[in-house]
């Protein structure tokens, strides 16, 4: 299992478009992606599931990665945060 914290630094936290493009990202992955904030849990790969954390700007992450190609999964969607949220 691959793990990492990602802090949001842009001042809208996670809305519409980014969480869209955030699952979008995910989806390309096999394995099994999860992003928690707080005692909030939700599946990376479910827009609904993402909006409904209700993540806004200062808020830290804990996305978790599980699977054949938990590496990649782990190091795209970290690169995508830092570029995008």
């Amino acid at each position: 299992m691959q793990t990492f914290t990602y802090t949001i630094t842009d001042e809208l936290g996670i809305h519409a478009r980014p969480a869209g493009a955030l699952v979008k990202e995910a989806k390309k992955f096999e394995s099994r992606l999860s992003i928690a904030k707080g005692p909030k849990k939700a599946d990376l790969k479910k827009l609904f599931a993402v909006m409904g954390l209700g993540a806004k700007q200062g808020d830290e992450l804990i996305i978790e990665a599980e699977g054949s190609d938990e590496a990649a999964a782990a190091a795209s969607i970290e690169a995508f945060l830092k570029a995008n949220l």
